[in-house]
């Protein structure tokens, strides 16, 4: 017997945890054609499963709005960006890749600092409603922002992420405390927080669904999807007013002559964290042929 307007739910180690519309979850193997497609399914898929008697198989998945394989969800419509204000420190140039994936796959990107008790983040905060991209700061520790945070939410599948140790289970806990998502202190010893979400999975949460996510490292995040060069330039929204308005057609905005891009970013009309962070995006898939890679 097959169930269509099935949700994934969960995902680990090759099992799939999907929400069928009477509410009952069932606990699935994915069909052997899609490893052969390389097709995975993923979190926030809509499927249509096959049950079996015991036996439960997603059986087909639906048309992706999109999908991400940092963090690995599908049909998303806001991705929350955590980075603590301190312990650790921001990585701005992890958060700018990330809001520029989310924009490239018409994602809307809001970052969020965490840890607002331990320092004022209101610099990082202002980067970011500068450049156009919804920015505030929480702490789980004293409640502020908390509020504001579940109001993303409502009607929304929305996916959470951002580097280790943030906060981003803690956040989620003080929202409901029914969640009772485990979480864990920074080691003092590397600055860094241990991984305690290990898996991808979906909650229902304010009227929407959230994906709390596992932590990574700046070195994890090196493996991740490409934004083609000739595409970079409109993952940055703020820069958008200034496309067409440098001196050269094929201005790259790297620092070229007459770059309106550039004087933008001089003038602090563009914050220069995110100039910079561009550069070094650029940097990395300017050789990079996508017809060489298919």
């Amino acid at each position: 017997m097959k169930t269509d307007n099935c949700l994934i739910m969960k995902s680990t180690a090759g099992f799939y945890y999907v929400r069928c519309p009477n509410g009952e979850i069932k606990e699935c193997k994915a069909r052997g054609v899609f490893r052969k497609q390389g097709i995975t399914p993923l979190v926030g898929d809509n499927v249509t499963i096959e049950i079996d008697g015991e036996s439960c198989t997603v059986w087909e998945i639906g048309e992706r709005k999109n999908s991400m394989i940092r963090p690995p969800v599908a049909n998303i419509d806001k991705l929350i960006i955590v980075s603590s204000v301190k312990e650790p420190a921001p990585n701005l140039l992890v958060i700018d890749k990330l809001t520029a994936q989310a924009v490239d796959k018409d994602i809307t990107p809001i970052v969020v600092f965490s840890k607002a008790d331990l320092e004022d983040p209101s610099d990082y905060t202002g980067i970011y409603s500068k450049a156009g991209i919804q920015s505030f700061s929480v702490s789980a520790a004293d409640g502020r922002g908390i509020d504001k945070f579940a109001d993303i939410f409502n009607g929304s599948v929305c996916a959470l992420t951002g580097n280790t140790g943030v906060g981003k289970s803690s956040i989620l806990n003080c929202i409901d405390p029914g969640l009772s998502l485990a979480t864990s202190h920074i080691s003092d010893k590397l600055g860094r927080g241990r991984h305690t979400t290990r898996t991808v999975e979906l909650f229902p949460l304010c009227g929407g669904f959230i994906a709390d996510t596992p932590g990574f490292s700046a070195l994890d995040f090196e493996n991740c999807e490409i934004i083609l060069k000739e595409n970079l330039q409109f993952c940055f929204p703020e820069f958008r007013r200034f496309i067409g308005k440098c001196k050269f057609v094929s201005c790259a905005h790297i620092g070229e002559k007459g770059c309106a891009v550039c004087q933008a970013a001089k003038e602090g009309v563009i914050p220069e964290s995110r100039l910079n962070s561009y550069k070094m995006m650029y940097e990395e898939v300017k050789d990079y042929k996508e017809w060489e890679h298919k």
